[in-house]
C-alpha cells in the first residue's frame, strides 16, 4: 500500500494534470487522496510546498519509467539506451500522459511564479545534464559544451512533441518518428567537428 505521502502526490499530479496549477484547490486534492485537508497541510505546508513535492515525485516517476529495464533482457548499447530513455517519454501510458501534463503545466505555471521557476529550472538542468551524459556515451570524443546544447535541444523537442501528442496535434506514432529523427540529426552534428 502506497505511502500516504505518496497517495496525496499522485493525486496531486492527476489533479494539475486535469485542472493545471491554477486549478489546483487543497480541499479537491484531500478528496482525491482520500486525506483530510489538515493532512496536506502538515505533509506539505502549503501550496507551494505541494507544487515543489509533485515536481520532485513526477521527476521520481518518469525516471522510474524510462529507466526500467527487463533483467533477463541484455544490456542496451549507448545509442539504444539514449533512443529509449527519450522515446519512454513518449507512450501511450495512464502515467506517461499524467506526468506529462503535469510537467507542462507546472512549466506553464512557473511563467509567473518566481519560487517554482527556480525549482523547474533545477529540475531542467538535470534531466538536460542526463540526457548529455547519454549523449557523451554515444559521442565520447564530442565537447561538454556541444553535448549540453544537444541535449537541450533534445529535451526541448521532446517537451514540445509532447505537449503536441497530449494535445491532438500529432499521433504517437508521428511524435515517435519526429524524436528518433531528432536524435538521429543531434548525433550526426556531434560527430562532426
Amino acid at each position: 500500500m502506497a505511502s500516504r505521502n505518496t497517495r496525496i502526490l499522485e493525486a496531486a499530479a492527476r489533479v494539475i494534470a486535469r485542472r493545471g496549477v491554477r486549478g489546483l484547490r487543497v480541499e479537491e486534492l484531500a478528496a482525491e487522496a482520500g486525506v483530510s485537508t489538515g493532512l496536506i497541510y502538515y505533509h506539505f505546508k502549503d501550496r507551494t510546498g505541494i507544487l515543489r513535492h509533485t515536481l520532485e515525485f513526477i521527476n521520481d516517476r518518469a525516471e522510474r519509467y524510462t529507466n526500467a529495464r527487463d533483467p533477463q533482457a541484455p544490456p542496451l548499447g549507448p545509442r539504444e539506451e539514449l533512443q529509449q530513455v527519450l522515446l519512454l517519454e513518449l507512450q501511450d501510458s495512464e502515467e506517461v500522459r499524467e506526468n506529462s501534463a503535469a510537467w507542462g503545466e507546472l512549466r506553464a505555471s512557473a511563467v509567473f511564479d518566481p519560487a517554482l521557476r527556480e525549482d523547474l529550472a533545477r529540475a531542467t538542468l538535470v534531466w538536460v545534464q542526463e540526457v548529455a551524459a547519454l549523449l557523451g556515451q554515444v559521442r565520447p570524443m564530442a565537447p561538454a559544451a556541444r553535448l549540453a546544447a544537444a541535449a537541450e535541444r533534445l529535451t526541448a523537442l521532446l517537451e514540445g512533441l509532447s505537449m503536441r501528442w497530449l494535445s491532438g496535434g500529432v499521433g504517437i506514432d508521428h511524435a515517435r518518428a519526429l524524436m528518433e529523427s531528432g536524435i538521429d540529426a543531434e548525433l550526426a552534428a556531434l560527430e562532426q567537428r
